[in-house]
């Protein structure tokens, strides 16, 4: 029994071939628009919202001038000299604090999680200290350090200790085990897995401790800078909350806004630049 079979059909055009679509990241899709102006749309919606406030009489100037009587009273301080001089000393406060602050938590921290010991002598002790309110430390600080800026910085330092602590000691003890068990089947002695396992993966946590911290030394200055201060952001508050100078309180609390979110931006560039290694989730 013999089987035909039939010839192909010729008379039918040849199947096309698939398309082939690029794949592109959610990440590095191009908005519509820049992200730095889709960014500023918030303060920009409410500098509006302030002037028709301000305009329409909801606002009464004793209460809250308008943004232009603030951008003048902001340009009269920059001009005499005020402002830049306050913002260099509290700047330098911030900084100092910061730089205590850092030293001491990250060393706390690598101690406590690096070390069952250091665990058991010191993490009981930092968190019971961590539970106590520091700006309820002020008096003491000022009994033990005078009322000159060892007090001040001191508790900057204190703000921003706990912060950096607890969040790299978490990253530390967060690190995946399973990549300190491959650290040591290539090899790895005990430093070698601290140096090239554990504190690359406690890094996230470091950062994200940084954050923390620079917002809570900006909040410590203005605490710090009640005690017996005689130049700063604090003190031209102080001074023009007994001359009920509203413009000058809203003015120094923007400073301490543009401030805090210039460090802000630093901390997030060197966390991009420090963590190129790890692939997050930018949003849609």
């Amino acid at each position: 029994m013999s089987v035909s079979h039939a010839p192909p059909d010729t008379s039918l055009p040849p199947p096309l071939p698939p398309s082939l679509e690029r794949v592109v990241p959610l990440g590095s899709r191009r908005s519509w628009s820049p992200r730095w102006l889709r960014r500023a749309w918030g303060p920009v919606l409410l500098l509006v919202a302030w002037q028709v406030a301000s305009a329409t009489g909801v606002l009464r100037p004793d209460t809250l001038g308008s943004p232009g009587s603030m951008a003048a009273t902001a340009r009269d301080m920059l001009a005499d000299g005020t402002l830049p001089s306050a913002m260099l000393v509290s700047v330098r406060r911030v900084a100092v604090g910061l730089l205590v602050g850092v030293v001491a938590g990250t060393g706390l921290a690598l101690v406590s999680g690096l070390s069952r010991l250091g665990e058991d002598l010191l993490d009981a002790t930092v968190q019971m200290l961590r539970s106590i309110p520091w700006v309820g430390a002020i008096p003491l600080f000022i009994i033990w350090l005078g009322i000159g800026e060892a007090p001040k910085i001191a508790l900057i330092a204190l703000g921003v200790a706990f912060h950096l602590y607890l969040n790299v000691y978490a990253g530390i003890r967060g690190v995946d085990p399973q990549l300190v068990e491959a650290g040591g089947s290539l090899g790895l002695g005990r430093w070698g897995l601290v140096r090239h396992v554990v504190l690359p993966g406690a890094l996230p946590g470091a950062m994200t401790g940084l954050r923390y911290a620079l917002a809570t030394a900006w909040l410590a200055l203005v605490f710090g800078e009640q005690i017996n201060a005689d130049d700063g952001i604090g003190f031209l508050m102080n001074q023009a909350r007994e001359f009920l100078r509203t413009d000058v309180i809203v003015v120094c609390l923007v400073v301490y806004a543009v401030l805090g979110l210039v460090a802000d931006f630093i901390v997030r560039s060197l966390e991009r630049l420090m963590l190129q290694w790890r692939p997050t989730f930018t949003g849609q």
